[in-house]
């Protein structure tokens, strides 16, 4: 060993250490940070959410109710909106039951949210925090519940859930099967677990058939109409400049006489007519001329 390599040796060492402590230090920085930023998120969220709170009373004095109780306050609601919008009321207090513990869950006494509805870019309104997919989720928080049903019924208006208004308002089975194909929930057991419910409370006395086709073919179209309206801009337009060229359409899962008229600026009596259809109804896959 020549003079001095030991003195070298031990300044490589002390450099590497050094490097090393710098190193432990900058992720110790890193993850003092986060864990700052996350406590503040937290705090925030903490205090937010007592603010909620207090607008709704004090915890300590609320009564759980039970399931029939839940079902005797929100039934006239579920009602209304079924006959708004075609929803079957058994399906709406079963997701409610399902959804809020019996209303007895802290989106529902605070929130007055009772479906489990979060918040989105467009949302405006007051939000309430709570662990779910992610920590701190962000929900709506409704004034009433009449609110929360009613925005309840409106998020159902989406493409994926477009087949369902079609079906008659007393088609529970058809609604809880139609929601998990349209991606309400990830659930495989979903469809069971709602008609399990409405099954246990007889929920479905609430149901009631279409009055008569021609109220049927009213409502759906209004929905759609709306469905419509929520479309991206690709497609309204397609609406606003319809392939004139087209003579023939195939209908689609969605599809009805009225929203072919308007995409393709066809009226209906003359789609009626140049398909020899006697009434309203169109089958998924049916081939219908546009033009002659």
């Amino acid at each position: 060993m020549q003079p001095g390599q030991t003195g070298l040796v031990d300044i490589d060492l002390l450099l590497k250490m050094r490097k090393i402590i710098y190193v432990w230090m900058g992720l110790l920085l890193i993850t003092a940070c986060s864990a700052r930023k996350g406590a503040t998120k937290d705090k925030i969220a903490r205090k937010n959410n007592r603010s909620i709170q207090q607008l709704r009373g004090d915890a300590a004095n609320y009564t759980p109710i039970t399931s029939l109780q839940y079902i005797e306050r929100y039934k006239d609601i579920a009602i209304k909106e079924m006959n708004l919008y075609g929803i079957p009321a058994s399906i709406t207090l079963a997701q409610g039951l399902f959804e809020s513990g019996s209303g007895n869950g802290d989106l529902a006494r605070y929130a007055n949210n009772h479906f489990g509805i979060k918040t989105s870019p467009a949302w405006t309104g007051k939000v309430y925090y709570k662990d779910d997919d992610n920590h701190n989720d962000s929900f709506r928080v409704y004034d009433r519940p009449e609110d929360s049903f009613r925005d309840h019924s409106l998020f159902l208006q989406k493409k994926n859930y477009a087949h369902l208004f079609e079906l008659d308002k007393n088609d529970y089975k058809g609604w809880a099967y139609g929601l998990k194909k349209g991606g309400y929930a990830t659930n495989p057991k979903y469809p069971q677990l709602l008609i399990g419910i409405i099954e246990k409370y007889n929920l479905d006395r609430f149901d009631s058939p279409e009055g008569s086709e021609v109220a049927k073919i009213k409502r759906v179209d209004k929905v759609f109409t709306t469905i419509d309206k929520k479309e991206d801009k690709a497609i309204n337009d397609s609406i606003q400049n319809p392939p004139v060229a087209a003579k023939f359409y195939t209908i689609k899962r969605g599809d009805t006489l009225y929203n072919i008229s308007k995409r393709f600026n066809v009226d209906i009596d003359s789609l009626k007519a140049m398909n020899n259809l006697d009434g309203n109804n169109i089958k998924i896959g049916q081939k219908i001329m546009l033009t002659k």
